[in-house]
């Protein structure tokens, strides 16, 4: 009888530890499903926002286009004067509250190649980067149009979502979608570098072009390094 009560308990103590380490092993994974169905939920209010802004008071809605467009056509003119200023970055240039988009997204990004969807806020701090990607400051808005590049920057990973950490998967012609308020861009990559932090020529507008840089660190896990995706529109 002994014997069989000591058999029971050790079948139930091996039953636990095989699923914890069970638990353990899944653990990441189901955390990426919770952040999925997330990013999925910001998507729709995305959508439902800017429907909602632009029937309530399309006036409003145009003139933040024509914010971004005048910020895009300033940095032109100022030859991206503060793009060297690290603390520049984090800033939004534009306060999307003021339009009525209380959730701070600015669109969205899609990476077939990796799987992937992130929404896009205005502004490279760490509270938009803990939830997606972020357009860097001093670069230009997500509205395209002809000499503009916007620098798109995201972790390796960061926490339970893999954000870019799948980067290296994009190749030379594959395509990138920049959702915004009013449209979903086409872009495709043209060219890939691995640069050091300090080389922020790397990313300004080039003259004639339509672009998307994305910018994350390199090589994974640290960050030593900065990988770059030169992406043209189509």
């Amino acid at each position: 009888m002994k014997r069989v009560r000591k058999q029971r308990k050790l079948f139930i103590f091996g039953l636990i530890l095989l699923l914890i380490g069970c638990g353990i092993l899944l653990y990441p994974h189901i955390l990426q499903i919770f952040y999925k169905i997330k990013t999925e939920s910001m998507f729709r209010q995305f959508e439902e926002t800017t429907e909602n802004v632009r029937d309530a008071n399309p006036e409003k809605y145009a003139r933040l286009y024509e914010e971004m467009k005048n910020y895009n056509e300033e940095l032109i003119k100022n030859n991206q004067e503060n793009l060297a200023d690290p603390y520049a970055y984090a800033n939004p240039a534009i306060r999307l509250e003021e339009y009525g988009v209380e959730n701070g997204i600015a669109g969205y990004i899609k990476i077939p190649v990796m799987d992937l969807e992130l929404p896009l806020y205005l502004g490279a701090n760490e509270e938009n980067m803990s939830k997606g990607a972020a357009q860097l400051t001093e670069t230009s808005m997500p509205i395209g149009g002809n000499n503009t590049n916007m620098a798109v920057v995201a972790h390796r990973g960061y926490s339970y979502a893999k954000m870019f950490r799948e980067i290296e998967k994009l190749k030379i012609g594959d395509e990138i979608f920049i959702t915004n308020f009013w449209e979903t861009m086409t872009y495709k990559v043209e060219r890939i570098e691995v640069i050091s932090p300090d080389e922020i020529d790397k990313i300004r507008i080039q003259e004639g072009k339509d672009m998307v840089t994305l910018v994350t660190c390199h090589p994974y896990p640290h960050n030593y390094q900065r990988y770059l995706v030169y992406c043209e529109r189509v």
